[in-house]
């Protein structure tokens, strides 16, 4: 059963110290194991891409084109959707795209007095890799948030990995990405299919930035090739937090726990209330709808070991407590949910109202569920576009502007006793 606490209790502090450290991960003890299989990839290309699939995925691709999916197996995946599904991930594909268009950036640049020209340039990555996680469950939906932020962003080649155990790919999956039109999608799993985006093989291309979540080894991998590719950020397991007072639905309020609950035995669901009554309610009302889940073991493990219910003395209390968790998803279920907006800091996506549960942002309303983890929303924001493109600074002098402004750019230079760098400026003045 999920765990009621109080903040006014004097235990309080040490039970909430834990749910802060919910998302931390011990990647270093798998550190060497993920960069030896990197390694691996960098001396040997496909071989080693292919011993790996062999040795983790149950099945061993014999040429180097088994890696690869076919565009006719995207398009006949696609074929074989019920019309309803098929109109469901049109619907979500138009919603995320109209969105992130909102999001892109534009190169600008302005004019002094003196002529100078000064601006930024906003240009796409040339390409991008984009993992997409297996295993559990397969999530076309992760596809299309991480590809459609690429594909409006411009970019001109995306490579897609994902596993396929035992050489079989969700249907689903392989539809979504004939919808994104994509091109290269690779067979390739956990840390093999990050060291081959990053490092490149002989069938697999190298990208310019992973985006994309998995599990530790995923994430550890990330962490590793950071530097010679960019990514989006070092995600964790699932996360849920909520604010509600007396006005919300128990039951609301307990499905909403656990469609993050059902993800993964590592998620953690965190209720935050003034009202002991509704802690209460929900609580028991988890129980009741426990039962039904089709993943209810994953379900009950997640609530038992990593869920909470915390009961503050006001609203003020449990926004102060909710930034210091900073949680993934926060859902604000109060009979003024905007009012409590503006105190809010620290969250990766924020649902406001009884009508807004958070499996819409996963889906359909628009907004990227590809979303900061354990506490890292204090300083990642969610997949965008932004994540595909890169900014370049434009500067432009004129002969009156240098002169301006000249000669205190040598005296600096001069200051660090860069003699070449001074001498660049004055050389310029003296025309």
């Amino acid at each position: 059963m999920i765990k009621i606490i109080k903040s006014s209790e004097s235990s309080f502090k040490s039970e909430f110290n834990e749910l802060l450290e919910r998302g931390r991960m011990d990647i270093e003890s798998v550190s060497k194991t993920v960069q030896d299989l990197i390694n691996e990839i960098k001396q040997n290309g496909n071989s080693a891409v292919k011993s790996q699939i062999a040795r983790f995925d149950r099945w061993e691709p014999k040429e180097d084109g088994d890696l690869q999916v076919s565009a006719e197996d995207m398009q006949k995946a696609y074929e074989n959707l019920d019309e309803n599904i098929k109109k469901a991930l049109h619907l979500a594909y138009e919603r995320i795209k109209a969105y992130h268009e909102k999001l892109l950036p534009k190169s600008w640049d302005y004019k002094e007095e003196s002529g100078n020209i000064l601006g930024q340039k906003v240009t796409p990555v040339d390409r991008a890799g984009l993992y997409i996680p297996g295993g559990k469950a397969a999530y076309p939906s992760s596809l299309l948030m991480n590809a459609i932020p690429a594909i409006v962003a411009g970019v001109k080649e995306i490579v897609v990995c994902t596993p396929a155990p035992d050489n079989e790919l969700n249907e689903l999956l392989l539809a979504a990405c004939h919808i994104c039109n994509l091109k290269k999608v690779f067979k390739v799993g956990g840390a093999s299919a990050i060291g081959a985006m990053a490092y490149g093989t002989e069938t697999i291309p190298k990208v310019d930035v992973i985006t994309g979540p998995g599990n530790i080894f995923v994430a550890t991998a990330k962490k590793l090739v950071y530097g010679d590719v960019n990514i989006d950020m070092i995600a964790g397991p699932s996360e849920i937090g909520i604010i509600a007072d007396e006005s919300a639905r128990e039951d609301y309020l307990a499905i909403d726990l656990l469609s993050q609950a059902e993800h993964d035995e590592m998620a953690s669901s965190i209720l935050i209330t003034p009202s002991q009554e509704l802690a209460e309610k929900v609580s028991a009302k988890i129980e009741d709808f426990l039962n039904s889940l089709s993943r209810k073991e994953i379900a009950r493990k997640s609530i038992d070991e990593r869920g909470a219910i915390i009961v503050t003395k006001d609203l003020d209390e449990a926004a102060d407590l909710m930034n210091q968790i900073a949680p993934e998803h926060l859902e604000i279920v109060t009979k003024e949910p905007f009012a409590l907006l503006n105190k809010i800091k620290h969250a990766g996506a924020i649902f406001l109202g009884e009508y807004t549960p958070e499996p819409i942002g996963d889906y359909i309303a628009g907004p990227n569920h590809t979303l900061p983890t354990g506490g890292t929303a204090k300083f990642y924001s969610p997949l965008s576009v932004e994540h595909f493109m890169k900014k370049s600074s434009i500067i432009s002098m004129s002969r009156e502007g240098i002169k301006q402004i000249g000669q205190e750019c040598a005296l600096i230079a001069d200051i660090e006793g860069l003699t070449a760098h001074a001498e660049s400026v004055r050389i310029r003045l003296k025309d």
